[in-house]
């Protein structure tokens, strides 16, 4: 054998020229995902991103969802979940409402493809009657961890402009501890927060605990709130409802960092006039580095749909 290891296979070459991407959708981490996408040489559209006064050099701007997913092979939809509205998170443009509707993604060039954090009901019936694939990566592990760090910043901003307490000693009572979770509890403990982890897993109990938190089964939940300083929900489901909601301290900050639907029933916290915040899209406050991570797990994405497409054309 020569050259090849032994079993490997040539990489497909990825005509990029000959694609083209559509970006609907999203915050400033959009803005280097596009700078990267135009460097590969594809035509990228982008419609609902925030634009530099500067503009993005070789980026398109479109004028509608319509003229963005306009022959488009790949469509970028951002990472932050659906809305209930079937709106993907496009504060730029809001209070416009971006909504992929079926007239618009049947403009798409077939086979045509969506990468986005998740998709929801409606749109998956979309893109079924259209036979147009999803690829979701909300759930990626490496690209969560890879934009984690900045999201774990915006969090403690939050604590130190919404509360009156330092976060050394501060109680801490956090539900959940998957990969955004153990995070936090690594870096509140090691800024001195008493933090006490509420999770299911027994597993994650014991991660928590090795971390040096206190840790507790959910059914726990309604007797830890009173006690803390901070609630921190890092799950996406709706656990904060009502009759918990009205055991928390008033003078609690609560901070949701899950994806929609979210952890807390919003319209009960608001009722209860409670310190209460939904940290959606905290990866913002670098997005940068967060752009650059979420394009590399992009492109990934996107190569291995040209390199199956190479083998099938109709992929």
């Amino acid at each position: 054998m020569s050259g090849e290891a032994q079993g490997s296979l040539p990489a497909t070459e990825i005509d990029w020229p000959s694609l083209t991407i559509a970006l609907v959708g999203g915050d400033r981490r959009e803005q280097e995902i596009a700078r990267q996408a135009v460097a590969t040489g594809a035509t990228v559209r982008a419609y609902g991103i925030p634009f530099p006064d500067e503009g993005i050099a070789g980026l398109v701007r479109a004028g509608s969802l319509a003229e963005a997913l306009s022959s488009a092979d790949i469509a970028l939809f951002p990472i932050p979940g659906i809305a209930p509205d079937g709106g993907l998170h496009a504060p730029a443009v809001a209070p416009e409402r971006v909504i992929p509707t079926r007239e618009a993604l049947a403009g798409m060039r077939a086979p045509a493809h969506i990468i986005l954090g998740w998709a929801d009901a409606n749109l998956n019936g979309h893109c079924d009657a259209l036979a147009i694939q999803r690829h979701e990566y909300e759930w990626d592990r490496e690209l969560m961890l890879l934009r984690a760090p900045a999201i774990i910043e915006g969090m403690l901003r939050l604590m130190i402009e919404r509360t009156d307490v330092t976060i050394h000693r501060a109680q801490v009572v956090q539900i959940g501890q998957g990969a955004i979770g153990a995070l936090a509890t690594r870096t509140l403990i090691a800024l001195g927060a008493r933090v006490h982890v509420v999770a299911r897993s027994g597993e994650q109990r014991a991660a928590a605990i090795a971390a040096g938190a206190s840790a507790s089964p959910l059914e726990a939940l309604p007797d830890l709130l009173p006690t803390a300083d901070i609630v921190l929900s890092t799950i996406p489901a709706r656990l904060l409802v009502r009759p918990l909601l009205d055991r928390v301290n008033p003078r609690a900050l609560v901070i949701d960092l899950s994806s929609p639907p979210g952890g807390v029933d919003w319209d009960a916290a608001k009722e209860l006039g409670l310190n209460a915040v939904w940290g959606r899209a905290l990866g913002n406050r670098a997005p940068i580095t967060v752009g650059r991570s979420q394009w590399g797990g992009i492109r990934a994405r996107i190569e291995a749909i040209m390199a199956a497409r190479a083998g099938d054309p109709a992929r």
